[in-house]
């Protein structure tokens, strides 16, 4: 999993560097292609890289329930 997290994201970076180039060779599909790099991270490589990171549950010490936030108030 970590190495497919890892191509993607090579991925998003060198379609981001074609975007910034478009960008400054003042293409017209420019636009359309940094859109699509910022679409692809955040419906692609974010989602992927949120369930790798949460999938064994290590968030659980960071989650706030009743109990704690109720001994803290007394």
């Amino acid at each position: 999993m970590k190495t497919i997290i890892k191509i993607l994201f090579i991925i998003f970076l060198v379609w981001m560097a074609t975007g910034v180039y478009l960008l400054n060779t003042n293409h017209e599909k420019a636009h359309i292609v940094m859109g699509l790099g910022i679409f692809y991270m955040s419906f692609i490589l974010m989602p992927i890289f949120i369930y790798h990171r949460y999938k064994d549950g290590k968030y659980k010490k960071y989650v706030i329930n009743n109990n704690t936030s109720i001994k803290q108030k007394d």
